[in-house]
């Protein structure tokens, strides 16, 4: 993936919360005429420990499993390289909300790019573990903390259904193409376009925005530009 310099993320826990908060991922194996390449839900199952001591993808494990009728799945059971795609938020960013001529529309986005070696998952309570350890993470980024316990029964009986894995992570890539060439006028009236006029994922990119440029001198969040509104779901 071609990363311009400053569309790389000034901040490596984004990338571990892009991960854990788009849990659906493009997981992708070399093929014969093309690639395998299936939507599944990837989440991290251990983050490891950068060289600065905070949490990192790279040494990581991620965990997911797919229909055993997958014409994906023989590629992943032999093990290899693979990549896992996660698509975080994105838009269409419309001239309009640039306020100057001459101008050109884009597409703003962010995703980040895992690979690394996959290790099949045994049958059984192994693959089973994952299902429920997949479930958990799923319900705390797009759930309610829903109780599996009374279905935990019937988890067992369809398990035979689907093949897991876990992926050892070997290197990132992340790109957060978030207007950063604008300057902060033309951002901010980038952030305020995409507010007033998308919808949840519009809204959720403008946040990103938001983030990515207002960061303070310790690499925490800086005061909250006036305008934006509170991020959807902060209390």
């Amino acid at each position: 993936m071609l990363i311009p310099a400053m569309y790389q993320p000034r901040r490596a826990s984004d990338v571990v919360e892009t991960v854990r908060a788009n849990p659906l991922s493009l997981l992708v194996s070399n093929g014969g005429r093309t690639p395998y390449a299936t939507h599944a839900p990837v989440v991290v199952e251990r983050l490891a420990e950068g060289d600065d001591g905070a949490p990192s993808l790279v040494g990581a494990s991620l965990i997911g499993h797919i229909n055993r009728t997958n014409d994906h799945w023989p590629v992943l059971e032999e093990g290899g390289e693979v990549l896992v795609v996660f698509q975080g938020p994105h838009g269409y960013v419309s001239p309009a909300a640039y306020d100057k001529r001459p101008a050109a529309p884009t597409w703003n986005f962010i995703t980040v790019h895992l690979r690394g070696r996959v290790e099949p998952i045994p049958t059984g309570e192994q693959t089973f573990e994952v299902v429920t350890s997949t479930v958990q993470e799923l319900e705390k980024v797009a759930g309610t903390g829903w109780d599996m316990t009374d279905s935990l029964d019937y988890f067992r009986r369809i398990q035979p259904g689907v093949r897991a894995f876990r992926v050892h992570v070997e290197s990132v890539e992340a790109m957060f193409k978030l207007s950063q060439e604008h300057t902060p006028a033309v951002r901010r009236s980038i952030r305020d376009h995409l507010t007033a006029n998308g919808g949840g994922l519009s809204r959720e990119l403008a946040e990103a925005m938001w983030a990515e440029e207002f960061v303070a001198e310790d690499g925490g969040r800086a005061p909250r530009p006036a305008g934006l509104g509170e991020p959807a779901g902060s209390s």
